[in-house]
């Protein structure tokens, strides 16, 4: 590093320092009588003593430090570098017979010590001192911690010391009897967690920032359901940020969200895994500019591709990712390509030029209440665009091909579940005869997705209500889109080809109390400040989402949260014609026709009757 005027400046304070003690250690020692032989070669003396310490101080790197900072590890430097420094001073003196006494070096390492520590611990006291100033004449955000274990007190502490102090930790809570009414880095614990807005009112509190990343998420959505109803603004600590290497910094607090009280265990991936088959490689996410395909792409750009090929047909999101990952990713190589999937002309001029050696299929029509009036659309994307990617990657010779599947191809009722249903057994059928590797991963609902209940919600209640729900007894399987997605890519890299893989996706959260949890986040109380109302279930729709078929079983993986489900046997011969019949159906124009085909590719005659008396009548009008 090049030196500058303020490493000059330390090096100059350390040099007076160090003589200053050695004179004083030579003054203590024969109490004020030194030797004339010693004062004669004073500046000799001196000047080998001070390069031995200031030689070992370099080398121990206590001008690379921050004096402002400087805390318990600097010291520890200090000490190191002094007690070395007094040991090489021993052995010169021995060497080149200086005659200094013992003594004198051990009284020379007490004062060194304190006098070079001690400077440094001035300096920090003076930049304490400047911030105290500082904040006092500007507008400091008075905060009340929630937590007093290690995630509080390290944020507690960097709060203290962070020299623009916009916020300033008043008071501090925690149920741990112990601690009560003591302090924490000198912020008073005033109590348990139950007298949240008691000692808000108490401390004048600006803000609440709850420090508690291992609690139950039950509890957790007490104590933030406590915070809101104080009208203060809430922020939280995630406890993915809180571990990291035990640092920690105020800015990493956020607003609390939705997903943070699901009550989900933490997704543990394996990078090292994950790692070895995307590197280097050219893959190919089709609906790149999807929640789904997005944060795919986002994931995928930390494991260093050849080239990520981001497809999709909307422009708009497809250029939002590119400049998006040209900001996160800059070193990432990659090309946006603006297509349809069930172009297959397209589709093979893109494999032919890019040759994508990992696929993620992503694309499909996903809104169940459209695609029961637009069964032609569901079918055309959902399961031919699916077919020309997948026959596309044995062609040109993928090496993996991971489709993304949902719960509601399991037992549908709706033409998108039925659609995806196939564009499984598409996948399955492709794997019997390819060296492609292909897999399908099937989870439900994601938090955060343009279709998800959760931004309905909350424009509703920000609007003042009523919040709509279809059925008191809704029922879905939820998880947020990045555990989602890292479990997604995580399947990719199992070695099984043609299976089915199931995330755990958890207990099913009823819709009504996933609506009631965003109504007390917002601070109001539901049934009172926000009405809610039923619509009743809209066309395609269950009220219970199941993640297996009747006929497959489950079996469990090297991951926790991955399964893999045992598919029945199929005659893939008939399949293939059946595929084909249904695309003549498709190109006829005659929808109920075509859907009495779908469902029967996927075995689910039963439904047919069901589909045609709730949605039949509307295609024939």
């Amino acid at each position: 590093m090049k030196p500058t005027r303020k490493h000059l400046l330390l090096l100059l304070i350390d040099i007076a320092l160090l003589n200053a003690a050695l004179w004083f250690s030579f003054f203590l020692r024969y109490e004020g009588r030194i030797p004339l032989s010693f004062v004669q070669d004073w500046g000799y003396l001196a000047l080998v003593m001070t390069a031995i310490r200031i030689a070992c101080f370099v080398a121990f790197g206590l001008y690379l430090s921050l004096w402002s900072y400087s805390s318990l590890p600097e010291l520890l430097q200090i000490l190191k570098a002094v007690l070395v420094s007094s040991v090489l001073q021993y052995v010169i003196n021995y060497l080149l017979d200086f005659g200094i006494s013992r003594s004198i070096f051990i009284i020379d390492f007490g004062v060194v010590l304190i006098l070079t520590g001690g400077a440094r611990l001035a300096i920090r006291m003076r930049r304490e001192l400047l911030t105290g100033w500082e904040s006092r004449q500007t507008q400091v955000r008075r905060v009340l911690v929630v937590g007093a274990g290690y995630t509080g007190a390290l944020i507690i502490r960097e709060m203290l010391r962070e020299h623009t102090a916009t916020h300033r930790p008043v008071a501090v809570l925690d149920d741990d009897p112990n601690k009560l009414f003591r302090q924490l880095h000198g912020v008073p614990i005033a109590g348990k967690l139950d007298q949240l807005a008691q000692v808000s009112r108490k401390y004048n509190v600006d803000e609440i920032l709850v420090a508690m990343p291992s609690a139950p998420k039950s509890r957790l959505r007490e104590i933030v359901n406590q915070a809101k109803k104080t009208g203060l603004p809430v922020r939280i600590l995630p406890g993915i940020l809180a571990m990291a290497n035990g640092e920690i910094s105020f800015n990493q607090a956020r607003e609390v969200q939705i997903e943070d009280l699901l009550g989900r265990k933490p997704v543990r991936v394996d990078l090292a895994e994950i790692a070895r088959y995307l590197q280097g490689e050219r893959i190919l996410v089709t609906g790149a500019g999807g929640s789904i395909g997005s944060e795919l792409c986002r994931q995928i750009s930390s494991f260093s591709p050849e080239i990520l090929l981001l497809l999709g047909r909307g422009e708009n999101s497809i250029y939002e990712i590119d400049l998006e990952l040209s900001i996160s990713h800059p070193a990432v190589r990659k090309k946006a390509l603006i297509a349809d999937i069930r172009d297959r002309m397209k589709m093979e001029r893109i494999f032919r030029e890019y040759r994508p050696t990992v696929v993620f299929h992503a694309a499909a029509h996903k809104h169940v209440p459209l695609m029961e009036d637009a069964p032609d659309e569901a079918v055309k994307n959902n399961i031919f665009g699916t077919k020309n990617l997948a026959e596309l990657a044995n062609e040109y010779g993928v090496k993996r091909f991971v489709l993304i599947s949902t719960d509601k191809a399991v037992n549908p009722t709706s033409v998108m579940g039925a659609t995806k249903r196939v564009a499984e057994k598409i996948v399955q059928c492709m794997a019997k005869h390819s060296q492609t590797k292909y897999c399908a991963v099937r989870f439900g609902n994601v938090l955060g997705s343009r279709g998800s209940v959760v931004p309905l919600f909350q424009k509703q209640i920000a609007a003042g209500g009523p919040v709509t729900i279809t059925h008191p007894e809704m029922t879905r399987y939820l998880m947020t889109i990045p555990e989602a997605v890292s479990l997604v890519i995580q399947a990719g890299a199992m070695e099984e080809n043609g299976e089915i893989f199931i995330l755990d996706m958890g207990e099913p959260v009823r819709i009504v109390d996933l609506a009631r949890d965003l109504i007390r986040f917002s601070g109001l109380e539901p049934d009172q400040d926000i009405k809610i109302q039923y619509c009743g279930v809209r066309p395609g729709e269950k009220i219970y989402e199941e993640l297996l078929t009747a006929e497959e079983g489950v079996v469990t993986t090297k991951h926790e949260r991955i399964y893999v489900s045992t598919p029945p046997r199929m005659n893939w011969a008939q399949f293939r014609r059946d595929l084909l019949e249904l695309e003549e159906l498709l190109v006829s124009g005659d929808w109920v026709k075509m859907t009495d085909k779908l469902w029967q590719i996927i075995n689910e005659e039963q439904q047919v009757a069901v589909w045609k008396e709730t949605a039949g009548s509307r295609l024939e009008s």
